[in-house]
């Protein structure tokens, strides 16, 4: 996953950087390290890439009928 498609991802989720990274319970410096992955300063922790695809393959789930 490239730093475009983590911040597209995460816009597409509607959180900031800083309420994903509370939701992920990243501590105090959270939203700076998404801030870093974003920017391109520090490659994306692999597992963030995972959780953040598996959040919008269930955002987009149909509702139950």
């Amino acid at each position: 996953m490239t730093k475009e498609e983590f911040k597209e991802a995460r816009n597409a989720l509607g959180y900031t950087q800083a309420t994903l990274a509370e939701l992920w319970g990243m501590g105090k410096q959270g939203g700076r390290s998404i801030r870093r992955w974003e920017a391109g300063e520090v490659p994306i922790c692999p597992r963030a890439c995972y959780c953040v695809k598996i959040m919008l393959k269930l955002s987009r789930k149909p509702p139950n009928v």
